[in-house]
């Protein structure tokens, strides 16, 4: 099966270049596409959107359409599928969803899609893997991490930089949003080849491991 990935940022896709292949054979093909952004649905989900404005949320209804569409010359024997990763932040996760099924349920043909949130942010999946953080970053704080309730909306990555960035969360954003999207790359550059995809206690992140394996499974089992 081939697998296009849809991300919000280059730190979610450095991330997903090393997690996609521990998760599923090299059997399967996979591209990720970031985005820079995770803006927001369209009220009107047939507007035309600024194209030059790589704003995931903002491009989906265009983009599914478009897979739904490009799809249907796939061979029956190697099919692909759609994954929309990106962070829940301070919506309802209930909510949020039945608005991206709304966007699917709009396409004609429906490319097969899954959508894998993280709650609250990204760094939740890093934090499901504290020995990896621990790899990374040896002098992680502990009061910190063991403090972390996975999943939680807390705060998600600025609670990783208390963990691991001298001075903390204060700090890193004192620096400004650019330093801190540099910073969440360093992060996904240093983490992310330490993490155990069979051990993670994020369940957003066991949730899209498990999506992205169904969709594997079932047409090797075809």
């Amino acid at each position: 099966m081939h697998f296009e990935i849809l991300v919000e940022d280059q730190s979610g896709k450095k991330a997903l270049n090393m997690l996609v292949p521990k998760i599923i054979d090299d059997e399967h093909t996979f591209r990720i596409h970031s985005y820079k952004g995770i803006g927001r649905i369209p009220k009107n989900l047939g507007d035309e959107v600024d194209v030059n404005k790589r704003i995931l949320l903002d491009r989906l209804p265009k983009l599914l359409r478009g897979y739904g569409n490009t799809f249907v010359g796939y061979p029956d024997d190697y099919p692909a599928a759609v994954i929309l990763v990106c962070d829940l932040d301070d919506k309802c996760l209930k909510e949020f969803r039945q608005e991206l099924f709304s966007i699917l349920g709009g396409c004609n043909p429906k490319p097969e899609t899954r959508f894998c949130v993280a709650i609250e942010e990204g760094e939740a999946w890093f934090l499901g893997d504290i020995p990896a953080i621990k790899a990374a970053y040896p002098h992680a704080k502990d009061s910190v991490l063991n403090g972390y309730v996975n999943d939680s909306v807390c705060g998600t990555w600025e609670y990783l930089a208390d963990a691991i960035f001298s001075g903390g969360s204060l700090a890193l954003s004192a620096k400004g949003w650019q330093a801190t999207g540099s910073e969440k790359s360093v992060w996904s550059e240093k983490i992310t080849p330490h993490m155990d995809v069979e051990n993670n206690a994020s369940t957003s992140f066991c949730y899209f491991r498990e999506k992205l394996r169904e969709l594997a499974d079932s047409m090797t089992m075809d």
